[in-house]
């Protein structure tokens, strides 16, 4: 099997991956995903899309992550896992929409507006 080279977005992350056939070991940046990721929530959602599929362990993935915070680049990381899966079989699509991890998460941080706090929160009315 050849080298898949696929990307993946969330908010403001970015994950470049490259799949090999191997025996499971995940690479981020030059570290290991258990080492990269300290809650095993963002452990479990690295892994999903193997899971889903049923072939955890049979393929390593060296990433590149970059921009956001760690929850954005997770699932960034996810996404690009479950399009190189795709690739790989075809019959593994079904389940990963199913899970809803083919499709990119389209929601983002709402800007700032000029006369507020933030983005909805009010400066405090005063009527006298």
């Amino acid at each position: 099997m050849e080298v898949i080279n696929k990307l993946g977005r969330r908010k403001c992350a970015v994950a470049r991956i490259y799949m090999t056939a191997g025996n499971g070991n995940i690479t981020i940046n030059g570290r290991d995903y258990m080492e990269y990721f300290p809650t095993p929530t963002l452990q479990y959602v690295c892994r999903q899309s193997f899971e889903t599929v049923g072939v955890f362990g049979q393929y390593d993935v060296k990433a590149n992550l970059d921009g956001g915070g760690i929850t954005g680049q997770a699932e960034a990381l996810r996404m690009a896992i479950a399009r190189a899966l795709c690739e790989i079989d075809i019959e593994n699509r079904p389940a990963l929409k199913a899970k809803g991890l083919v499709r990119r998460d389209p929601r983002m941080v709402e800007r700032k507006k000029p006369g507020q706090k933030k983005a909805r929160k009010r400066f405090q009315f005063s009527k006298r």
